[in-house]
């Protein structure tokens, strides 16, 4: 079992060997888009929702893949074998590929497409019942109407400072809020709040991504009783919710315990977070496309 990457029709074993060229769009200017999925058991979780958003990222950016969606499951299937990996972590990326160093996008004549195969740990099992502590962060979340956030881009620098002031204030994630100080998302995940048995998030035009993991958790909580809606939150909601969580393909569900300094409900994952995470996790083994 080993990190398989695919680059352009080549499998590589050895991560030294799997580069693509300083000329490409992707590393010059962030000009591309990538998907983050998860493999569990040898089922492609969600997979064609991943490449359904994948696929919708480009278009709206003017990149052609230049491959077709069923295509692209079948090498990212392949990929997945030859690793020899049931549980792992896809990313996959497609940027502009090779140019020069202007920005004329039309220099660019093919999109350089990687599909990385490897092991992911975000967060030990303790947390997932300890919960993490958050802060509101003072980097504010790209305008939708400067660069819409449902582009996946691989332009991440919004999220990455925001992981910085995170970071540098030894907290475990960060709230970034829109310019109207709503809340939208985590630096790399949705977020949701429970109060009075309503399970609510914020609604996409706000500037959040609509998170493959946020929606199925939308699905499945009028299973478990909960009413669902879309409203905007302000900090002092999620400081008063009854529970608190996050989602996203690598995190999956996890309850956040404590935001800028208040604890969230009773300071550990709650009833409402634990249903919705039981019943997550085994769709994770049906749902999806086998290897």
């Amino acid at each position: 079992m080993a990190t398989c990457v695919y680059i352009n029709g080549k499998i590589y074993t050895e991560r030294e060997q799997a580069t693509v060229s300083v000329f490409d769009h992707g590393f010059l200017y962030g000009d591309g888009v990538f998907e983050g999925i998860r493999v569990y058991e040898g089922n492609i979780f969600k997979c064609q929702e991943h490449i359904d958003r994948l696929y919708e990222s480009a278009k709206t950016i003017y990149l052609d893949i230049q491959m077709e969606r069923e295509e692209m499951i079948s090498i990212m299937v392949d990929t997945v074998r030859k690793s020899g990996l049931r549980n792992a972590y896809i990313r996959l990326i497609v940027s502009r590929g090779v140019g020069d160093l202007g920005l004329d996008y039309r220099l660019c004549k093919k999109p350089t497409v990687v599909i990385i195969v490897d092991k992911i740990t975000l967060y030990p099992p303790e947390r997932y019942e300890k919960g993490l502590k958050v802060i509101t962060t003072a980097t504010r979340r790209n305008k939708p109407d400067s660069l819409n956030c449902q582009i996946k881009s691989c332009n991440y620098l919004n999220n990455i400072l925001a992981k910085i002031e995170v970071i540098r204030a030894g907290a475990d994630e960060g709230i970034m809020l829109n310019n109207s100080g709503y809340v939208t998302e985590a630096t790399a995940d949705n977020i949701f709040i429970i109060k009075n048995n309503i399970l609510i998030t914020p609604p996409s035009y706000f500037g959040i991504l609509v998170g493959i993991t946020r929606q199925t958790v939308l699905d499945i909580a009028p299973e478990q009783g909960l009413k669902v809606e879309t409203a905007g939150l302000l900090v002092h909601d999620i400081y008063n919710s009854d529970e608190c969580f996050l989602t996203g393909s690598a995190a999956e569900l996890i309850p956040v315990v404590e935001c800028d300094g208040r604890s969230i409900g009773k300071g550990c994952a709650g009833p409402v977070f634990k249903g919705l995470l039981q019943r997550f996790r085994e769709l994770t083994k049906t749902v999806g496309v086998q290897v």
